[in-house]
């Protein structure tokens, strides 16, 4: 009877250290399961903030484009300074103008030489400065933005593909007129698709080699270098 108890006392004592062991088992398969879940999680939060979301136009029901608000985060082209493209323009104050486009735009454009469908370029002016801080000579650029424009491509929206936008304090802004001087200036002097690439340096060159400049762009360039 002894050796019978005892049998089944180590029957029972392995009965448990077997369930021990599988109970183990299982947390730790628990722990890994848990552990890859908050992993996967991190990734795809780290992920979702460093992509930044689609940047194409958007509309209000009456046909007004809606402020980009976040075109500062967007591909920066080009700073000018002072430009104008009206000779006898006099301004009583320096002027730097800063270009920026989606990012989405930029990609295609790298890739092809020319913008796609829902392009967004936005200028933004900003007054000079020359007095602050330890500033001593030449200018930087206020705080105060001056003004704001976009220039849209809306194939289907637009007869001309391309339409300007120019916004003042307003969260909208009407499409300018067709018969304003922007719009043939473009179209007659820009070097790719109606947009003055040929003042955005990082993109004159892809456009050379993708062979995408406008032919009155290379006309007036060639003609340019003529008269030198």
């Amino acid at each position: 009877m002894q050796r019978i108890a005892h049998t089944v006392q180590r029957a029972v004592w392995f009965s448990e250290k077997i369930r021990g062991i599988l109970l183990s088992m299982l947390t730790n398969k628990m722990k890994i399961v848990l552990l890859s879940g908050i992993v996967l999680c991190s990734l795809a939060a780290l992920y979702s903030k460093g992509t930044p979301a689609a940047s194409g136009p958007e509309f209000t029901s009456d046909a007004q484009l809606k402020f980009p608000e976040h075109y500062r985060e967007w591909m920066y082209l080009t700073t000018g300074f002072d430009m104008s493209y009206n000779p006898a323009m006099n301004m009583d104050h320096h002027m730097f103008d800063n270009v920026f486009v989606n990012p989405e735009a930029y990609k295609t454009f790298v890739e092809t030489g020319t913008w796609p469908d829902k392009t967004m370029l936005v200028l933004e002016a900003r007054k000079a400065q020359s007095k602050g801080s330890i500033n001593q000579a030449g200018n930087y650029q206020g705080a105060d933005v001056m003004g704001l424009e976009v220039h849209v491509k809306d194939e289907a929206r637009f007869a001309g593909k391309w339409a300007f936008f120019g916004f003042d304090d307003g969260k909208t802004a009407k499409m300018v007129p067709t018969s304003a001087s922007c719009y043939s200036c473009h179209a007659e002097h820009a070097a790719v698709d109606t947009t003055f690439v040929q003042f955005y340096p990082t993109l004159l060159p892809i456009a050379q080699a993708k062979g995408t400049l406008s032919p009155a762009y290379q006309k007036e360039t060639a003609a340019s270098a003529q008269t030198k």
